[in-house]
This record gives C-alpha cells, sequence and structure tokens, in this order.
C-alpha cells in the first residue's frame, strides 16, 4: 500500500470525484485518494508558515530609499540594522531575513538547536541555510530542548550585542518556539544550575506554565522584556512565530521583548504554595531581595514593535481555502486544541457520528444524548474558541464533503516505555475510537500531524487513520489496545500496512504546534 501511495497523481491539485464504487478494492483505491489530499492539505497548512513566506509577508524593504515597513511603521535604515534570534525555526528566518535586508544588516547572534544546520543540510533545505560569508554569528545548544551551557554563551553574546546598541539603531528580534531553552541568562550569582533545579521542583510539584515563566522571568537578565531593557534606546521589531495556544507574547519564549507584569511578591507567592520558599538557594533569595516590583526597570516597552508573523490560526486559514478549493465545506474548529489525548480522541470520534448522521440518508442517525454527550466533551476539554455549534449548523446544510480542522498541542499521559509523539498517540486513539461504532455509508479520514515535522522522538510528523484501523490491524496481528498502553504509537504505524499510515515531512524548519484534518465524504 505504500507503494502504491507514491505513485497517486497530486490529487490536491485535481477536482473531486467519486470514488466510492462498492467492494473492498474500490474502497481501498479510494482511501488512499484521500489519504493524498490529507497529506497535501497539510503540506499547505506547513507551507503557509515557513520562514520565508512569513517574513515577506511581514517585511518590506524600499531600496531606493532604505525604508524597512514593518506592518504600518516604517524605519530608516543607514547601517544602523542588527538582528538577534532564538528558537527552532529561527535558522530559517534568520536566512530570509538575510535574503531581504542584504547589505543593510550590519550584524546578528541566533542561538538555535544543536544540529540543525547539518540536519537541514542533509535534507536539502538550502533555503533554511545562512550564507557562506553571512554577518550572523549562529550559536548551537540546547540539546534535547534544555538548556545548557552552549545556549548560555549565545545568550550573553546577544544580550553583549543587544547592550552596546544606541538611540540611532534598530535591533530585529526573531522568536520562535524552544526560544525559552536557548536564551539562559540568569541573574548573577544565581547559576544556570541552581535556576533549572528550581524550575525542575516547581514543575515536579504541578506548577503549569505560567507559574514557570513568571519564575523564570523574575530570575531571567533577558526574558520577561529584559532583552528589550538592554537594547533600550535602540528601537526594536520583534517578529514572532508562535508556538503557544491564544499567542500569548508575554509567554512564547518566555516573552524577552514584552514587560513583565508580574512582581517578586507573586513568584513568592508561587514559591510558597509549592512548599518552597524555605528551600531556596541563598543566590535565588539574593535576586529576589534586592528586586523591586518590576525586576526589570519601567513598565512600558514603548521602544518595542511586537508582531505575531506566524500562528497556527494562520496556516489552518490556508488549510481551509485549499480544502475549499478541493470542493469541501471547510471549517476550523479551533486553533486551541489541548487536554489529554484520550479526550481529545474521545471528542474527535463522537463528532465524526454526529456529523455522520447529517450527511447520510435517513436511518437511526445519533440520539439527542450524544449530541449532548458531545457538547459535554467539548466542554470537558475547555476550548476557548471552539466552533462547535456552527459548525453543526453548516453541515446540517451542506451539499457537499466536510473537511474540519483544527490545531493546538494535546498532551499525553506516559504509561509505558514505548517510542510515538502525540500525534501518532491520537491519530491511533481516533482511529480506535472510529472502529467502535458502525457509521453508515460514509467515509472519513483523520490525519495529525506536528508541523514542525517531527513528532516526538521519531522521523514521523504525525499519521493517518480510518474507521477500518483496528479490524485492519488484527488480521495483521496487531493489537491496537496493547501497543496504546504503552505508548507505542509509532512502532504500531511502522509495521501497520508497512508504515503507510505514517506522515513523513521531514524537518519543516517552522512550527506552530499541531494540525489535525478530518474528512467526511458520503459514499
Amino acid at each position: 500500500m505504500a507503494a502504491a501511495l507514491q505513485i497517486l497523481p497530486r490529487l490536491a491539485r485535481a477536482p473531486l470525484r467519486p470514488l466510492f464504487l462498492g467492494g473492498p478494492v474500490a474502497r481501498l483505491a479510494s482511501g488512499m485518494a484521500l489519504a493524498e489530499q490529507a497529506r497535501q492539505l497539510f503540506e499547505s497548512t506547513v507551507g503557509a508558515v515557513l520562514p520565508g513566506p512569513m517574513l515577506h509577508r511581514a517585511l518590506s524593504l524600499d531600496l531606493d530609499s532604505g525604508q524597512l515597513k514593518v506592518r504600518d511603521r516604517s524605519f530608516q535604515l543607514r547601517q544602523n540594522l542588527y538582528l538577534v534570534g532564538f528558537g527552532k525555526a529561527v535558522l530559517g528566518m534568520a536566512a530570509a531575513a538575510e535574503e531581504l535586508l542584504g547589505q543593510h544588516l550590519v550584524q546578528g547572534v541566533i542561538s538555535v538547536p544543536k544540529g540543525i544546520r547539518a540536519a537541514m543540510e542533509h535534507a536539502g533545505k538550502q533555503e533554511m541555510l545562512l550564507k557562506p560569508h553571512s554577518r550572523i554569528q549562529v550559536f548551537e545548544g540546547a540539546e534535547d530542548n534544555l538548556p545548557d551551557r552552549d545556549a548560555l554563551r549565545a545568550a550573553l553574546a546577544i544580550r553583549q550585542l543587544a547592550e552596546g546598541l544606541t538611540a540611532d539603531d534598530l535591533l530585529l528580534v526573531l522568536i520562535s518556539g524552544g526560544g525559552s531553552a536557548l536564551l539562559p541568562a540568569p541573574i548573577p550569582p544565581v547559576t544556570l544550575e541552581e535556576k533549572q533545579t528550581l524550575t525542575k521542583l516547581l514543575a515536579a510539584r504541578g506548577a503549569n506554565i505560567q507559574e514557570l515563566n513568571t519564575i523564570r522571568k523574575a530570575l531571567s537578565q533577558l526574558k520577561g522584556g529584559g532583552l528589550a531593557q538592554a537594547a533600550y534606546p535602540a528601537q526594536v521589531v520583534s517578529l514572532i512565530l508562535s508556538d503557544v495556544v491564544g499567542d500569548p507574547m508575554e509567554v512564547i519564549a518566555s516573552g524577552p521583548t514584552v514587560a513583565s507584569v508580574h512582581s517578586v511578591q507573586d513568584c513568592l507567592h508561587i514559591l510558597n504554595r509549592y512548599g518552597l520558599r524555605a528551600a531556596l538557594p541563598r543566590s535565588v533569595k539574593t535576586v529576589l531581595a534586592r528586586a523591586d516590583s518590576d525586576p526589570h526597570g519601567p513598565h512600558s516597552c514603548g521602544h518595542v514593535l511586537n508582531v505575531i508573523i506566524g500562528s497556527n490560526a494562520l496556516a489552518l486559514a490556508e488549510a481551509q481555502r485549499q480544502a475549499e478549493a478541493l470542493g469541501y465545506r471547510a471549517m476550523v474548529l479551533s486553533t486551541a486544541m489541548q487536554g489529554d489525548v484520550k479526550s481529545v480522541a474521545q471528542f474527535y470520534a463522537l463528532l465524526v457520528r454526529v456529523v455522520g448522521a447529517h450527511l447520510t440518508p435517513p436511518g437511526p442517525g445519533t440520539s439527542v444524548e450524544e449530541d449532548e454527550q458531545l457538547y459535554e466533551l467539548a466542554a470537558k476539554l475547555q476550548l476557548p474558541d471552539l466552533q462547535l455549534k456552527e459548525a453543526l449548523e453548516a453541515v446540517a446544510g451542506a451539499g457537499s464533503p466536510i473537511c474540519l480542522l483544527a490545531g493546538g498541542e494535546p498532551t499525553v499521559q506516559l504509561q509505558g516505555s514505548g517510542k510515538g509523539g502525540r500525534n501518532q498517540e491520537l491519530a491511533l486513539r481516533v482511529g480506535a475510537e472510529l472502529g467502535q461504532w458502525p457509521l453508515g455509508p460514509i467515509d472519513v479520514l483523520f490525519l495529525s500531524g506536528g508541523t514542525d515535522g517531527q513528532d516526538g522522538p521519531t522521523e514521523a510528523a504525525g499519521a493517518w487513520v480510518m474507521p477500518e484501523l483496528a479490524s485492519q490491524a488484527t488480521t495483521e496481528g496487531l493489537d491496537v489496545a496493547t501497543f496504546l498502553a504503552h505508548n507505542d504509537s509509532h512502532t504500531f504505524f511502522s509495521r501497520f500496512q508497512g508504515g503507510a499510515h505514517l506522515l513523513h515531512t521531514g524537518l519543516t524548519g517552522t512550527n506552530v504546534m499541531d494540525a489535525h484534518i478530518l474528512f467526511l465524504r458520503p459514499r
């Protein structure tokens, strides 16, 4: 099946046509066609947030006047442009910026994940690499997404560049997910190890990401607006690629160019809550004691322009346009899909049953209880932007196949020591759930993929499934429940039908969380 999938025509560029003629062979061919469409749609989703297109949408340079335009603001360039960056997608962002800005760029420093240049070169992604004689210095660090000495050296080089700027200068800051680990600069006398130990203790006692970020910012020279403060009085333009639900700029990479709104009292309250105040290292107590209500000075960052240039919402909007061009009635359900993958999978499976009842000829359909259960599951997931009611109303009047889109970052509660990632686990759970109910004369496909191209410690971006997955797996001697119990989704998909259901894109050079694609089409 894998070989057959590879030789399918590029159906994403072709009009939809009725493929379900009945019988297992026709059903198989049609499923493969849907899978190819889903893969193409996923590629369109990622393509909308690649560094090159994003930078060119955000920036424009008038070569004659030397005016750099960012949204509705203009900046005069006269050998006064500097660049810093940190994050998993920043290498490609810096390459795109260098291509656009050319000789106007005086100097730059970026902090990127260890091994990323070799990985991009190996993948043949030359557009993600800097020029041979680039003016941008590259530091690689934060192996396994953990702050380390290499990342600390990069952070100090970034701070040094920022502190040397004047009121005539412009600092372009490139930020993406993973930037927090790539910009560790504890306030002395706190050491990197002490800061990491405190963060791990808080996480182990149940502190949430907002609480962790509050402590990180209070102990950091550069987070929580510290980088913007270091660059003052230079003008600062921060271009941000969001990998956080809701795109809160103060959370992405711990907000280096966004003024912190938290006080030392907030930090002490968090430390008291988790019983850690008495056990603080002397260095941490020293930093907190000498800090005033705002450890980074003035509350405002009036010299800073922060711009979100890429997000999950932007990516899904492109997927919606592409799906509609294919003849689907397409809707974005949510860009904030989060919560445990078990609950998310149950939500998608019940959604398929409810939507399917609207698309198929009169029959048993779904009960009022199932409709209510769907809304209860949605409420449990607490998705602030969920368009469930609107989607169901649109489906009721649709005379075409349906494509429902969502994005976000569900979580996996680890129970076993298998190999997988949240996208492959979600897809496998959705496939298992779909197989429990008869769905009537409708064909369904669900795909979940990470936009960075890497799902967990695997080479796959995600996977796709159809309702027949569990029964087909059984014929191959594969028990879905056993693989799920061990969080071993990648092993399952590698074995199932020769790996044909895995989504392989290679590293993409971007990251706006995950994308979920759900196709429903009457036969």
